[in-house]
């Protein structure tokens, strides 16, 4: 089991400034939890993928699910860090513009050879960047400070002692550590494990997620609508929010309201998937299939205090494959998607920096809260003359169907259940969302 919230920075930011707080009670809707308490509950219960050893080739964008330590010494021999010449320091000490020492070359080492020649007094190797430097000499002459002589060579500087000589592991030793568990690898980390003789590393691999829209009204994007209907816009913003958070997004299509159709679509998937995340069917209403065919089966249903997102589910199937159970329009899919799918996705991977780092802005535009549940809104966040400033996407509206504003968004601001009211000055506390909208600069106040 994988418990306790990760991936908050710094102290607990402070409260917001000039709040306003709720004037009667609280939502009375029985019973309601908090977000960080239905997010605890769900990464509790949320198990790390088993590792495997992958190649190199195949481990971008995985976790590591263990400390990897160096093969190497890296640099694994003394080189040479500039194209010119290696001898003996005390051959050229005397050197000057005005009064040169000029020295016999005795040999050539590019890059990559094995050649280890002798140096007599008053000699010379020409050396490229990379070469390993010959026993018998102490410093690298780079070929800006000479007149690059190819039988001999005249030194207008005197060189320092060890000048321009990288040392055998300077960078790292072998057997020290090079990556930590729990590490993404990217790009940085997959070159520092080739430059220390990793050629496998153990990783944990990308959850494979089943997608699944419900609903009598959705179509496919391609298809006309009759009356009533709508596009399935939630299975594409699944899938991508999947892909974004490492996992491997499995398309399923959408089930109509039929608990029969629903029950037999689990039983035929739970072994292709490590989660399944749908949409829509979760709240109240008479054709609320998911929670109708989920919960007799153990799966839990209820409010939690947030606005949107307030009706989710989360559970197993037979006890095993894990069911996010989110609701159906799209703003609460991406919200709910940011608090609770995100980061258990990337507790299956092993990481444990599974929530966004968050950071303080100003809002420059009034806009409402409900009481009694803590808001998240898709906002517009910008800097300028160091200031970082936010203001909600939708223009002032927080609806959970305005799909479009998602867009324009590239942060969620999130206000507190005790605040009804932002205004304009007032501080937030904001994530930068991935796949937003560039030009943003991320600053503090």
């Amino acid at each position: 089991m994988v418990g306790g919230l990760r991936g908050f920075t710094g102290a607990a930011l402070p409260p917001l400034a000039r709040v306003r707080h709720m004037a009667g009670a609280p939502d009375s809707t029985p019973p309601s939890i908090s977000v960080t308490e239905h997010r605890q509950r769900i990464l509790d219960s949320i198990t790390q993928l088993p590792a495997r050893l992958v190649p190199l080739a195949d481990a971008l964008g995985h976790t590591l699910s263990v400390d990897v330590h160096a093969g190497v010494d890296v640099p694994g021999f003394d080189n040479s860090a500039m194209d010119g010449y290696a001898l003996r320091q005390s051959d050229a000490a005397t050197a000057s513009e005005t009064s040169p020492v000029t020295l016999r070359v005795v040999g050539d080492l590019p890059a990559g050879s094995a050649l280890n020649p002798r140096l007599k007094p008053g000699t010379a190797v020409r050396i490229m960047t990379g070469a390993p430097v010959p026993d018998d000499a102490d410093c690298i002459v780079p070929v800006e400070q000479t007149d690059a002589g190819l039988n001999s060579v005249r030194i207008h500087h005197a060189p320092a002692l060890a000048a321009h000589i990288r040392r055998t592991g300077t960078d790292i030793r072998r057997d020290e550590l090079v990556l930590p568990a729990g590490r993404a690898l990217g790009a940085r980390e997959l070159a520092a494990a080739a430059a220390t003789g990793i050629a496998e590393l153990p990783v944990h691999p990308a959850p494979r997620v089943g997608v699944l829209s419900t609903g009598d009204e959705l179509k496919q994007p391609h298809e006309p609508l009759n009356r009533g209907q709508i596009y399935d816009s939630n299975s594409v913003l699944l899938a991508a929010l999947v892909a974004e958070a490492g996992g491997v997004p499995v398309q399923l299509g959408s089930v109509p309201d039929d608990n029969e159709q629903l029950h037999d679509f689990f039983a035929r998937n739970a072994g292709r998937v490590d989660a399944f995340v749908t949409s829509g069917g979760v709240s109240v209403g008479a054709f609320d299939v998911v929670k109708a065919v989920l919960a007799p089966l153990g799966v839990w249903f209820g409010p939690v205090r947030m606005q949107p997102g307030k009706p989710q589910g989360y559970g197993q199937w037979n006890h095993g494959t894990p069911i996010f159970a989110l609701p159906g329009n799209p703003v609460s899919v991406f919200v709910s998607f940011e608090a609770f799918v995100r980061p258990a996705l990337l507790t299956m991977q092993g990481q444990s920096d599974v929530l966004r780092p968050r950071i303080r802005a100003v809002a420059t535009e009034d806009w409402r809260s409900p009481a009694g549940r803590a808001q998240y809104i898709p906002v517009v966040m910008d800097t300028a003359a160091g200031t970082t400033r936010v203001r909600p996407a939708s223009g002032g509206g927080s609806g959970s169907y305005l799909v479009a504003s998602l867009a324009a968004a590239n942060a969620l601001a999130m206000i507190p259940e005790d605040v009804t009211e932002v205004r304009a000055g007032d501080i937030v506390e904001v994530e930068r969302l991935s796949g937003g909208p560039e030009g943003a600069t991320l600053g503090e106040l």
